[in-house]
């Protein structure tokens, strides 16, 4: 039975702990899945609905949901997350130079990277984010995660299976000027379903899906610049979505935005509050910057909403997030 949820006006601003907890009381998947559960929400996203979303490909158009991974991104040290830093080991002025040593005048190029992991286009594991010392499924924050890594849940687990049915739902096209929601707009379930019902059947969100929320705040950095694209002020999911997350069984959930959810967040204080819920409760896979603009501007063209999506993790063992090359096939 599906428990009634709140709305924004109804929420308590100066009392962060208690909203949060009555959220998990509704939302909560714990053990739905069995006590030794790791997928959390794709568990979801079944083979049958994998198989089922490769019909979604017609026109053999692909898009890549990625943004840039370079020195010129939007970190600016939040966490002592930075930009990715990438160094050449090999180049062909070496080759040019024949100081690399191979024979028969073989040269080569070769290179390294050095980056956080959730610098750019990412995913969030179950890992990520814990609530009152628990992490998914109610294990021990300290027997999940240590200095080793994330030893249970890491973003391995889900290597093999974020591919199926893609839907973009354009908010920022349908509420927003210019196709883009101003800083601090709160994403409200009630804005979900008006998207869904102004865009059409191919919209409808069901089970397992993948969903891509798109505000438009990607495509004003690009314009105006990063400025606090990366931890200040942004549109995003309402707190009180947290129910809608739970109830539609999606399988994850993207946004072109740094954060996922609006920010401020609307409580006087507060700290990622949907987070905490969606994450170590609900066991939702959230992807956050991921450039959605290319996608939006097709599906307004042709009226689909829908696509085959595949967006596996980086398999880094124990990692609680990882970056992610989404590409959306129409």
């Amino acid at each position: 039975m599906t428990v009634s949820s709140a709305t924004s006006g109804e929420l308590d601003r100066s009392d962060p702990e208690t909203e949060i907890a009555k959220s998990v009381r509704r939302n909560s998947n714990w053990g739905r899945w069995g006590d030794d559960d790791v997928r959390g929400t794709m568990n979801y996203l079944t083979d049958e609905l994998r198989a089922a979303a490769g019909a979604l490909i017609r026109r053999g158009v692909s898009f890549s949901l990625a943004q840039s991974f370079d020195m010129d991104g939007p970190q600016k040290g939040w966490r002592r997350r930075t930009n990715p830093v990438h160094t050449m080991l090999d180049t062909g002025t070496d080759a040019a130079a024949g100081i690399q040593g191979f024979p028969h005048g073989l040269g080569g190029a070769d290179d390294v990277v050095s980056m956080p992991l959730q610098c750019s286009t990412q995913w969030d594991g179950l890992g990520h984010i814990f609530d009152h010392g628990k992490a998914w499924n109610g294990r021990s924050a300290d027997k999940v995660v240590t200095a080793l890594g994330d030893a249970i849940t890491g973003i391995e687990t889900v290597a093999n299976g974020i591919a199926g049915r893609g839907v973009l739902l354009d908010i920022g096209r349908q509420f927003g000027e210019n196709g883009e929601l101003p800083d601090g707009f709160a994403i409200t379930t009630e804005h979900i379903r008006e998207t869904i019902d102004k865009q059409g059947l191919s919209s409808e969100v069901t089970r397992g899906d993948l969903v891509l929320v798109r505000t438009g705040q990607l495509t004003r950095a690009r314009r105006d610049g990063w400025g606090d694209y990366a931890g200040g002020a942004a549109p995003g999911l309402s707190f009180t979505t947290a129910d809608w997350l739970h109830d539609s069984e999606i399988a994850a959930i993207a946004t072109d935005t740094w954060g996922f959810e609006v920010r401020p967040n609307e409580f006087d204080v507060a700290f990622q509050p949907l987070h905490q819920v969606a994450i170590p409760n609900i066991g939702l896979f959230l992807g956050e910057m991921w450039d959605l603009d290319a996608l939006a501007a097709d599906c307004a063209s042709d009226h689909v909403y829908e696509f085959f999506l595949t967006a596996s993790p980086i398999p880094v063992t124990g990692a609680v997030g990882a970056p992610v090359n989404p590409i959306a096939v129409k």
